[in-house]
């Protein structure tokens, strides 16, 4: 027997018609809180992700038929400096003015149709760390991660995240040691008209040791699950 074929990607020409079709297949106030509940994006915001490939949404196949998913690949780097520190964002300032905290988690960036696990590395490092930051990449896991949440950007929205670990190491052009901050510079401005998308500004980093980032993503992953 043939398996069953995979749920096509759904498309959305305009905001409007993105809006109409979620509005019945999430909570009643979900898409309310959306870019008003603190460190959350907007309606506008997962309309530029669909419409540049940064993710889809599928029908849900093991819910019910009311639901959707957003699926999501994305490349983590796991960048270590010389004594084996593993650097984590731990914060986020938003265009809206939110500080969204991070529980620990290395660079991460949400990759286009086609990219590889290294190429999509390789651009988060130029956009998040900035140009001058330098790392060697070493190379992706073999096998991605999937993990099914609800988003923390969209509540109400279940999300499907394929993660591609990537390693890399620390060459020169940001500090080694301690905390510090970049500025973003892949995050446009996008404009429909009658609003803008919620875009980062800055990502706060520190260099930590592996026993310390379990720890921190351990609360993290329970607060997912909620």
């Amino acid at each position: 027997m043939r398996p069953p074929s995979p749920p096509r990607p759904l498309a959305f020409p305009t905001l409007d018609s993105l809006a109409a079709y979620l509005r019945p297949r999430l909570p009643g106030p979900a898409l309310a809180s959306w870019g008003s509940a603190p460190g959350t994006k907007n309606l506008l915001n997962l309309f530029l992700e669909l419409s540049c490939g940064d993710c889809t949404l599928l029908p849900a196949a093991s819910s019910p038929p009311a639901l959707v998913v957003r699926a999501v690949h994305v490349a983590t780097v796991r960048i270590r400096n010389r004594r084996g520190a593993l650097l984590v964002e731990t914060r986020q300032l938003l265009s809206d003015g939110t500080l969204r905290r991070r529980a620990a988690r290395p660079l991460s960036e949400k990759m286009r149709p086609g990219e590889t696990p290294e190429a999509a590395a390789a651009r988060a490092v130029v956009e998040e760390l900035g140009e001058r930051a330098r790392v060697r990449i070493l190379g992706a896991a073999p096998e991605p991660r999937v993990e099914e949440r609800e988003s923390v950007s969209y509540p109400g929205l279940p999300a499907r995240y394929v993660l591609h670990a990537v390693d890399a190491e620390l060459v020169e052009g940001v500090p080694e040691e301690g905390e510090f901050d970049t500025e973003e510079a892949g995050e446009g401005e996008g404009h429909d008209g009658g609003g803008a998308a919620i875009t980062v500004k800055r990502h706060y980093w520190s260099w930590v040791d592996d026993e310390e980032a379990r720890g921190e993503a351990a609360p993290a992953a329970v607060a997912g699950a909620q």
